[in-house]
């Protein structure tokens, strides 16, 4: 995978002091779950790798990493009119949350109204 590039070298470094059977396990894993392990579960399974199960490396494979949760980007000129010029970022993201508090009660009570 390291030849590939589709695991980075140091990920590949950890995960080789892992026995050629918990490396089969991994691929499971990662075929299964669609992604490769992140440094920091290949560290984990390294310092697990006389011991580690199947198991155990289905459930690291199968935890959310940050880089992989669903983000939302918007571009500033797409809702820069909406706010005065002087406004900070902070305050932009403070006023976009109230709105979309706001905008939520208005559901509640129009589905509570039904």
């Amino acid at each position: 995978m390291m030849d590939e590039g589709r695991i980075a070298f140091s990920v590949g470094v950890e995960l080789s002091f892992l026995t050629e059977r918990s490396q089969r396990d991994l691929l499971d894993a990662i075929d299964l779950n669609d992604c490769t392990p992140s440094y920091s579960q290949a560290c984990r399974m390294h310092r697990e790798a006389g011991t580690i199960t199947a198991e155990r490396i289905s459930e690291i494979m199968a935890e959310e990493k940050p880089n992989q949760r669903e983000q939302i980007r918007l571009r500033r000129e797409d809702f820069r009119k909406y706010f005065p010029a002087s406004y900070t970022a902070q305050q932009i993201t403070r006023d976009i949350m109230r709105g979309l508090e706001l905008l939520k009660r208005q559901r509640d009570r129009d589905r509570d109204a039904r």
